[in-house]
């Protein structure tokens, strides 16, 4: 009989830097959650709650996340996909259930578009919806953005609470997801899911968009679902994509449980 895995706690190498991975171990499914684009992996601590200790949860600070996790060269969304990997293979695990929020929904739909074989399913939080919404009035507003607000990050990060990456690093991750969420981009991402799928939608607005942008994005799932029938939407929630892991967790954590009944791995 083979021992169940125990629980860790530490540093997976890979490329040029060193990730902090959180393992409860235990014989349960395992899920790997992606984390927001500059969140860290303490934001799940709801969602692991409300489904327990019956799976196997495996947490993680992306590159120049969270208080360990190391710098790199590269931020890319290549390279945050890669990763996925790397964790996976660093704790054995061999098919995983994969949960991402926002910047990680879109990593989340990438992996299991990619890996068939691997994904027992996958969770898309208030993300990885094909939209066209970046232009240069955007792309702006975002470099601006993140040079206003980049004079306070350095008190923020020792405490783990802003990435360590500049203002001009953490623009072009943004800008580059809007490329990367583009219909003609994401839409055959989505199209080529063939594991159980499920959104969890989060309303209203969200930091740095304007009015019913986010709906409008939002909206866009309709044509998704209706193209695969491997995805479905579990549930739009009253709150919004800031708060969605705090508030809706009980939500995610049913998609969570849709998807695991759903999985055959034959």
């Amino acid at each position: 009989m083979t021992a169940s895995p125990s629980a860790w706690t530490g540093m997976v190498p890979v490329d040029d830097t060193a990730l902090a991975v959180t393992d409860t171990g235990g014989p349960g499914i395992p899920v790997i959650y992606l984390n927001g684009q500059f969140a860290t992996q303490g934001y799940w601590r709801r969602v692991i709650a409300g489904l327990g200790p019956q799976w196997r949860h495996i947490t993680y600070d992306e590159r120049a996340r969270g208080r360990k996790s190391k710098t790199s060269s590269d931020y890319s969304f290549a390279a945050a996909v890669r990763d996925v990997d790397a964790v996976l293979a660093a704790r054995g695990v061999g098919r995983a259930l994969v949960v991402g929020w926002s910047y990680g929904a879109f990593v989340a739909a990438h992996w299991a578009s990619r890996n068939p074989d691997r994904a027992v399913g996958a969770v898309l939080v208030d993300g990885a919806q094909p939209y066209d919404w970046l232009n240069e009035e955007i792309e702006q507003r975002i470099r601006k953005l993140f040079r206003r607000i980049g004079w306070f990050t350095p008190v923020l990060r020792p405490f783990g609470l802003a990435a360590r990456m500049t203002a001009e690093q953490q623009a072009e991750s943004n800008i580059e997801l809007g490329r990367i969420a583009r219909e003609r981009e994401l839409g055959p991402v989505l199209d080529d899911i063939t594991v159980p799928t499920r959104y969890v939608v989060a309303s209203g607005a969200s930091f740095g968009s304007k009015g019913d942008e986010q709906e409008r994005i939002r909206a866009g799932l309709t044509a998704v679902t209706e193209r695969n029938p491997n995805i479905r939407i579990s549930a739009k929630v009253a709150s919004n994509h800031g708060a969605i892991l705090r508030k809706d967790a009980p939500a995610i954590a049913e998609a969570v449980r849709e998807v695991a009944a759903l999985d055959d791995p034959t």
